[in-house]
């Protein structure tokens, strides 16, 4: 990831932010604006995303650029737990769950030669760690009526901005009208930054993201619901939202026996623990 910087002239005092970065960057207004919508656009440390932005003198204007190769579609996906009807893998960040080409389902049908394979549940593209998949039509069904039934438990690794102190803190409200349950413990807090272990017992669309950014300590790199803090600079340089699934256990619905399957924290969480110096 690379940082480019522009001071604001008097000449450029009240430009909208989506002439700006096109004039500096040199690049065309449609370019601009896909940086923006990527959320990598900072005004003096805070993201910024709306083209007609008005800027002041002397202002700060950081983009982050993103200059790592795309991600070739024969990556390996690791295999936690392979068993007659179903796996356990540890999905990398940066990669959709399925409905692409490029998503983990279609990689893993093409590494193990098996066109039936189903994930049975999603994470979020930036989101790594254990995803479950049917081999066949049969275990699909049978693990998405696990899934309903709630037998199943989910632990995440969460770094959250900011100081949290939580023991077991427990968040229990509604998501379009549902209910949404989130058990919170903080592992380590720094001044910047904590690390979280996260329980969720129920499985709506970015629960994890929206409670914590309720508590207004979004996730860190979260893009989406992070936008509404000011962020302080080793935030800007955290490529993806630090959210990892690591932990998955549930009853086998054919067999009865009790899954309990690990994903090891991946080294960029690791990195990012070792930048804010928590553990």
């Amino acid at each position: 990831m690379k940082i480019v910087s522009f001071i604001v002239n008097r000449r450029e005092n009240g430009m909208d932010l989506l002439s700006f970065l096109a004039e500096h960057m040199k690049i065309s207004k449609k370019k601009a604006k896909a940086l923006l919508d990527s959320r990598n656009v900072y005004v003096n440390q805070r993201r910024i995303w709306m083209a007609k932005h008005a800027l002041q003198t002397d202002l700060e204007v950081t983009v982050m650029v993103d200059e790592s190769p795309k991600k070739a579609q024969t990556v390996k996906i690791p295999i936690l737990l392979n068993k007659p009807d179903l796996l356990v893998i540890n999905k990398p960040a940066g990669y959709l769950s399925n409905g692409g080409a490029n998503s983990v389902e279609e990689i893993l049908r093409k590494q193990q030669k098996n066109p039936e394979l189903r994930v049975v549940h999603r994470l979020d593209k930036d989101t790594s760690g254990c995803l479950l998949v049917a081999k066949n039509d049969k275990s699909f069904h049978r693990l998405v009526d696990v899934f309903r039934r709630k037998e199943l438990t989910k632990v995440y690794h969460v770094i959250a901005t900011g100081k949290l102190h939580v023991t077991a803190k427990r968040i229990n409200n509604t998501m379009d009208g549902k209910q949404a349950i989130t058990g919170l413990k903080t592992l380590d807090a720094g001044t910047d930054a904590t690390h979280l272990k996260v329980k969720i017992d129920t499985g709506r669309t970015h629960q994890i993201r929206q409670h914590l950014a309720e508590l207004y300590h979004p996730v860190l790199g979260d893009k989406q619901y992070g936008t509404k803090r000011k962020s302080v600079f080793k935030e800007v340089k955290v490529k993806r939202q630090m959210l990892h699934a690591s932990d998955i256990s549930f009853t086998h619905p054919i067999n009865g026996k009790v899954i309990r399957v690990n994903a090891p924290l991946p080294n960029d969480f690791n990195n990012c623990l070792h930048q804010f110096g928590i553990s």
